[in-house]
């Protein structure tokens, strides 16, 4: 039985330039940009599904991994808004994410002092302990995933990662 064909190298060059001939697009439409807009969709994918499993070992999602961080970050106390719209997800998923981190006891929700009406969410000790206890493994393996690029292609990498983020547009713009 022949092995699975690698997910990252589908299509080759050769089924891209068949498939743009297909739909009578070779001469408008460059091969390898289809090549890297393919295998970027691909290993996001791939690094999406990594990123659970990574997070799982901790008891987190990478969700509530982002919504510890992005808390810490804002010195541990942040509006469910303010979450949300610094993760770029919905409130309804942001509370969501909240409700299972207050399950853990990584975070409470309490009356805002600056307005009683409002409920701010705060990064309990345990949760500050969490990331504390996961940063050497989360960031050592961070490291890791990219250790075969030297510097200066990390560097470029995120250069082109940037541009390319910028290149999404193109996919939801009407």
């Amino acid at each position: 039985m022949a092995p699975d064909p690698d997910p990252q190298a589908a299509p080759t060059p050769t089924q891209a330039r068949t498939q743009l001939r297909r739909y009578g697009l070779e001469s408008e439409i460059d091969p390898r940009a289809v090549l890297v807009a393919v295998r970027l969709l691909a290993a996001g994918t791939e690094l999406g599904q990594a990123t659970e499993a990574h997070f799982a070992r901790f008891g987190l999602s990478t969700g509530r991994y982002r919504l510890l961080a992005d808390l810490e970050d804002a010195g541990g106390e942040k509006s469910p808004s303010q979450l949300a719209a610094g993760l770029g997800v919905t409130r309804a998923t942001v509370t969501g994410l909240i409700d299972g981190l207050e399950q853990q006891g990584l975070v409470c929700r309490r009356a805002s002092a600056q307005d009683g009406r409002a409920v701010v969410v705060v990064l309990t000790a345990r949760g500050a302990r969490q990331l504390r206890d996961m940063a050497p493994e989360h960031f050592g393996r961070l490291q890791s995933m990219v250790a075969p690029l030297t510097p200066a292609e990390r560097t470029t990498f995120l250069d082109l990662l940037e541009r390319i983020r910028q290149g999404m547009r193109a996919l939801t713009a009407d």
